[in-house]
């Protein structure tokens, strides 16, 4: 026979509620504290991302503006400001050392280029820049191929808007502009820089905002300088903003922003 089971305890309906009662309480508690970790975590990285882009993005528009002005013939501007808002600025400079001058003057403006001394410095596909003294003019051209045994420079496929004579001088030099490009992608600025020559590219992700103002030697402070060889300091206010927007009390959409500024003191103009 059969040994019946007087004493045998089970969990009744009652505790089982019980205890899915507790363990969704446990549940709960646990996924908040994961969720509002997990925000915290987005919310600390997206403040990393806008300082990381914000103080690279002012980091190279000041070391290009230290550049500004280097090495450029007279008559020639290092600094071209645009108060636009957001602000724009284009800068050239020269830094390769690679230079020559006309050895004849051009019969017309689509005619090679004759050179006075060694031309190995230059490249196919390269952006220069041809200047005339006298005039102070000058223009932006592309080659289309290097002849250095014959110190020839061709621009076969660009006819320049007119001739130049002995000596003007032909110049490897960089020219770049920053700008702000909200309107590709309204919800995503960013911002652009752009090599004479070259397609935009996009330096810096979130970057909403760029401000300039000049100092000029009179200790003015102005948005556009009437001459570039009066600005001792350039100031710049960058700003930026998270990836990602987030609702507010109203529940309207807001974003996290940072803006930085800087001074940078001219070394190459005026002086």
């Amino acid at each position: 026979m059969k040994k019946i089971m007087k004493n045998a305890k089970g969990f009744t309906l009652l505790e089982t509620l019980i205890s899915l009662v507790i363990t969704g309480i446990v549940t709960a508690s646990i996924m908040n504290v994961y969720l509002t970790s997990h925000e915290n975590y987005i919310i600390q990285e997206d403040i990393t991302d806008i300082q990381q882009n914000a103080r690279a993005s002012i980091d190279e528009l000041a070391r290009q503006i230290r550049l500004a002005g280097y090495e450029l013939p007279l008559g020639l501007q290092g600094i071209e400001a645009y108060n636009t808002n957001p602000d724009t600025i284009v800068l050239t400079y020269q830094n390769s050392g690679c230079d020559t001058y006309l050895s004849a003057p051009m019969p017309q403006p689509s005619a090679e280029l004759k050179c006075g001394s060694d031309i190995s410095c230059f490249y196919d596909g390269q952006w220069i820049f041809i200047y005339d003294a006298d005039s102070a003019k000058g223009e932006w051209f592309e080659i289309t191929q290097v002849q250095s045994a014959a110190l020839h420079i061709q621009h076969n496929t660009m006819t320049l808007s007119r001739t130049y004579d002995v000596n003007a001088l032909v110049l490897a030099m960089t020219q770049v502009k920053f700008y702000i490009d909200n309107t590709t992608d309204p919800n995503h600025p960013k911002l652009m820089t752009q090599v004479m020559g070259s397609s935009p590219q996009i330096y810096a992700d979130n970057v909403y905002d760029l401000q300039f103002q000049y100092g000029l030697k009179n200790g003015m402070i102005v948005d556009v300088p009437p001459i570039t060889e009066n600005i001792r300091e350039v100031n710049i206010s960058l700003s930026a903003r998270s990836n990602r927007p987030e609702l507010d009390d109203e529940g309207g959409e807001t974003y996290r922003d940072r803006t930085f500024t800087t001074s940078v003191f001219l070394r190459n103009i005026g002086i």
